[in-house]
């Protein structure tokens, strides 16, 4: 970017314009939801994750498998021939 000391002002409604220059290097197109954090040095915009955080105690077994347990060896075999299958069909 050729200039780094852009400016902006606050509106009435406390909405502040980005410069252009600034939202087309993040590719932050109308709608953007970006997460504003307070820090020592000023405010921070970053991108918001389109999902809330989780852990894996929040998900697991989140998809309950009934069948017999697959061993590391039947899980193998499983993605060596599902590579076999894709690679075949180009």
């Amino acid at each position: 970017m050729a200039a780094d000391k852009l400016t902006t002002t606050v509106s009435t409604k406390g909405q502040v314009v980005l410069p252009k220059a600034i939202r087309e290097e993040h590719r932050w197109l109308a709608g953007t939801r970006l997460t504003i954090e307070n820090t020592p040095d000023g405010v921070l915009l970053k991108l918001s994750s389109p999902f809330p955080a989780t852990k894996p105690a929040d998900v697991f077994a989140s998809l309950p498998y009934r069948g017999k347990p697959k061993s590391v060896a039947d899980m193998e075999a499983s993605i060596a021939a599902e590579a076999r299958r894709r690679h075949a069909r180009g």
